[in-house]
């Protein structure tokens, strides 16, 4: 065993496992850790918190590093017309440590105060964190208000937030007087971390790539994140250097006017990784024109079962207990309802076949695929024999307004159908009970669209089965009326709209011809289906697995 680089007052209670000695620095810009705690928007957030739970479970030698924001991501409610509406609240959270420590950095030309806040180990059975913060007395209106507000509209100010994780989450260690050996980019979004590394060794790309490792998210070469390099030097963004002298580091070329965050990510790391098996290859194809970049492998991700599992309902499957696995699901399908009463003022019923479609809304998630087909949605929410009933929950990015608008439409879809509703507020709190009270998880992005998705492995880890296109990580987990049900891909030759169609219709067919009958009518076979899905999801779908090959195939190379 061995101790943890982190200097007294920072150093954690617990011993360092030999086998994960390398000093990591996991840097994200939202993590998930409790409801409480309200710094996250989705499924990053998501990963990350599940991230920092199994390095702290597995004793590994790894920091995480985020940003307090004050405000959040924002509070979901309903207006008086029933619409979805945005609330910004300030919270102040009292678990978190403040040691004084406090630093200037540069941002767009004025010197901007950080507060570093530690999260111990401790409080919610993490990895040790921090959580840095601008929104301070000593700093002007615009400079608090660059860590008040998670992806903050303004890309003025969402430039500023990089810089603060990015290089002051590398200055954090400066002050601290300790260097990790490695720094892990979870996302782009920490890429200044690189300049402030490489402005302390003179340049030296080599050196600098040697300790930076990278995850992508992203699975379309059009997502990745682009910006006007001389904004970004007027930002004081490249810590020193010109912008010719980062374009020369980046082998870019000498009138190149934008700064690619991923593809900088990738020629300053020594290896990177996407976040399915599908992912990976998606992204080595995407950049293979691109030389000089890192290594891309894959790590899928996962979800922490000790945090997700529902102790009781994991005993009864453990026992092989069929009846209390069946008596306890349905207690948890009583507590999801309560809120769908609560919210909704519809009384659903515990003996119903439910389906849950539940993350952030996104177009490409498209939550709306299943009512493009109005006559069989009608139908399928109407039946009086073998019945069913339907939730949403999820949250848009405020200005996404077509995402906006697809949830509000819903919304109004939820009024007029008893079987149907919509959730708001869908964080940690929320998502644990309709991962525990669904029957389905439905789960149709557009295939090769999700890098991963991560809700149906905690919603499998609860006796919910998941129906899914063929996309992100459920081509390493699906045997297709196993464990699971495949929505039928479609032609791919079919445009947009017509593939929407295919996709819809084939869903209604798996739910008639398959589902609702095994659920109805053969009962045990419908718990061998769940059984079968509880076996398979882990340890694979365990982020203490995907934690460990971190080391093995990324910090340790």
């Amino acid at each position: 065993m061995s101790k943890s680089f982190l200097p007294e007052p920072y150093t954690p209670t617990f011993e360092i496992d030999e086998k994960y000695s390398r000093a990591v620095a996991y840097f994200c810009m939202e993590y998930a850790i409790d409801n409480v705690f309200k710094i996250y928007s989705g499924g990053l957030g998501y990963l990350a918190g599940s991230h920092m739970r199994s390095a702290y479970a597995l004793r590994q030698n790894l920091v995480g590093v985020g940003i307090l924001w004050s405000c959040g991501y924002y509070n979901q409610i309903r207006a008086e017309d029933g619409s979805m509406a945005v609330q910004y609240l300030r919270k102040e959270y009292s678990f978190l440590e403040d040691h004084g420590l406090k630093f200037l950095i540069r941002i767009c030309g004025a010197m901007v105060w950080v507060k570093a806040y530690y999260l111990r180990p401790e409080t919610f059975g993490t990895a040790p964190m921090f959580f840095l913060s601008t929104d301070l007395p000593e700093n002007d209106d615009i400079s608090r208000s660059i860590t008040q507000r998670l992806y903050d509209a303004n890309p003025m100010t969402r430039l500023s937030q990089y810089i603060v994780l990015g290089r002051g989450g590398a200055r954090l260690f400066d002050e601290l007087g300790v260097e990790p050996d490695i720094y892990h980019m979870n996302e782009a979004h920490a890429i200044g971390a690189a300049f402030h590394v490489l402005s302390r060794n003179g340049g030296n790309v080599e050196a600098t790539r040697r300790r930076f490792v990278f995850t992508t998210h992203t699975p379309e070469e059009a997502g990745n994140e682009k910006m006007d390099f001389s904004l970004m030097s007027s930002f004081s963004f490249f810590d020193g250097f010109s912008t010719g002298q980062v374009r020369a580091m980046l082998r870019l070329a000498p009138d190149e006017p934008v700064f690619n965050y991923t593809l900088a990510a990738l020629r300053l790391s020594h290896m990177a990784n996407g976040v399915s098996a599908l992912h990976g290859e998606v992204s080595r194809q995407m950049w293979q024109a691109y030389s000089d970049i890192c290594p891309i492998t894959h790590i899928t991700n996962a979800q922490n079962r000790a945090y997700w599992q529902d102790p009781e309902l994991a005993a009864a499957y453990a026992a092989g207990d069929v009846n209390a696995f069946r008596q306890r699901k349905r207690a948890m399908k009583k507590e999801l309802f309560r809120v769908v009463g609560e919210q909704t003022g519809h009384l659903f019923d515990q003996d119903t076949l439910t389906i849950v479609w539940a993350r952030r809304f996104a177009a490409y998630k498209r939550p709306a695929l299943i009512t493009e087909a109005p006559d069989l949605f009608e139908r399928m929410l109407q039946r009086t024999r073998r019945p069913v009933q339907m939730i949403w929950a999820g949250k848009p990015y405020p200005t996404d307004f077509t995402a906006v608008e697809i949830f509000n439409r819903l919304n109004r879809m939820g009024e007029k159908y008893p079987r149907c509703a919509v959730l708001t507020g869908y964080e940690l709190g929320l998502s644990r009970l309709l991962k525990n009270g669904s029957d389905i998880w439905l789960n149709n992005p557009v295939v090769t669209r999700e890098a991963s998705g991560t809700s149906g492995m905690s919603a499998a880890m609860n006796g919910s089965i998941s129906v899914s296109t063929n996309d992100g990580w459920i081509r390493e987990f699906a045997r297709d009326g196993e464990n699971c049900f495949l929505i039928p891909e479609a032609d791919t030759g079919l445009s947009p709209e017509a593939r929407d169609a295919a996709d819809c219709t084939h869903f209604y067919s798996v739910l008639e011809n398959k589902i609702l009958p095994l659920y109805y009518e053969t009962p045990e076979q419908w718990d061998k289906l769940v059984f079968n899905a509880l076996r398979d999801i882990c340890p694979f779908f365990d982020s203490d697995r995907m934690a460990d090959e971190y080391y093995t195939k990324m910090y340790d190379r």
